[in-house]
């Protein structure tokens, strides 16, 4: 027993003494409390809803524009829809491949009841990111002028649209282009060709997400955001977003391979990716909020000093000895006055 209760203080010492030892550790464990004290999982539960609900009528907005831009231009609207394809899981790509071809074939006829609603569920996705990035970092959320504040956020969403679509188009070319150099030049059946195609079509692509997340990371948060800060949490998001790919592939395997899951597989496989997603998200902010350089360790003054002058009037205080003797002589002249009569 002696011996057990020896080895429970090493133990709860072990962590302290770990994170003193690796740095890395110390600013996961930072991280991880930031995260859970400023409600990640709740604002990463709010961001899975709206990213489903404003999934379908952003797309079928974005791509009818799309469309009337490039119409006619098969070959470019092919690489978009292909660069969407191989962003998302490859259990999802069905899925997404069909709400694209629905969007295309649309064209002009979402209408305005389709940009309205893609509107509003566009800028109710964008205000809780923003959010939740801003919680991230420690800011209380403030009263902010309704006008101005979704005007900004719209903004936002236009410049992420932007970046997601330069992104998509990085990740299409990136192999299009490849491939086409390879059957140039005669080596498309080549092994070794073929291995650095892939390998540059992998490191092209994580470029294309780094910068999107750089983007999330340094412009969607109501704080001002470090260079420095922001090019490691999206160098960190891009990698991790490839392992959740992985991880939710592996996922919706699972779940497709049962007959009574089949029908809402895709839908589940939606829900669990964007929660994922989501969650890591939240957690690289935090982690590059409990950065050191972005630690900023703020001494509050201490409270105005109220003086208050007190008067207090002290009345003087008879021993009751004294009061008793006086008491005593007066009833004693008393007796003797009344004798002399």
């Amino acid at each position: 027993m002696a011996t057990e209760d020896a080895k429970g203080p090493e133990k709860e010492k072990l962590l302290p003494r770990l994170r003193r030892k690796y740095a890395w550790l110390d600013h996961l464990v930072r991280a991880n409390d930031a995260f859970t004290e400023r409600y990640g999982n709740h604002y990463a539960a709010a961001i899975t809803y709206f990213s489903v609900l404003s999934l379908f009528p952003l797309m079928m907005v974005g791509f009818s524009i799309t469309a009337m831009v490039l119409r006619g231009n098969t070959v470019v609207l092919d690489q978009i829809r292909d660069g969407i394809t191989s962003s998302a899981p490859a259990g999802l790509s069905d899925f997404l491949n069909s709400i694209v071809n629905a969007a295309l074939s649309a064209g002009a006829g979402t209408g305005i009841l389709g940009l309205v609603l893609a509107l509003y569920s566009g800028i109710g996705w964008m205000t809780n990111l923003r959010d939740a990035l801003t919680a991230q970092w420690g800011q209380e959320k403030q009263q902010l002028p309704l006008v101005s504040t979704t005007l900004k956020d719209l903004l936002r969403l236009a410049g992420l649209g932007l970046a997601l679509a330069i992104s998509f188009g990085l990740a299409a070319a990136g192999s299009g282009i490849g491939q086409l150099l390879l059957e140039l030049v005669g080596l498309e059946h080549e092994s070794w060709a073929v291995f650095l195609l892939r390998l540059a079509t992998i490191v092209l692509g994580l470029l294309a997400n780094t910068l999107v997340f750089l983007w999330v990371i340094a412009r969607l948060p109501r704080e001002k955001v470090s260079a420095r800060s922001a090019i490691k949490g999206a160098i960190m998001a891009a990698i991790g977003f490839e392992v959740l790919k992985q991880v939710t592939t592996v996922y919706l395997g699972f779940v497709t391979n049962s007959p009574s899951t089949v029908l809402f597989g895709p839908i589940l496989g939606l829900l669990f990716f964007a929660n994922l997603v989501s969650r890591f998200l939240l957690f690289v902010t935090a982690w590059t909020a409990t950065a050191k350089e972005n630690m900023v360790t703020v001494v509050e003054p201490p409270p105005p000093a109220i003086i208050r002058p007190r008067i207090a009037v002290e009345r003087p205080r008879f021993p009751f000895s004294a009061t008793a003797g006086a008491f005593s002589a007066g009833a004693l002249l008393g007796w003797f006055g009344r004798r002399r009569r």
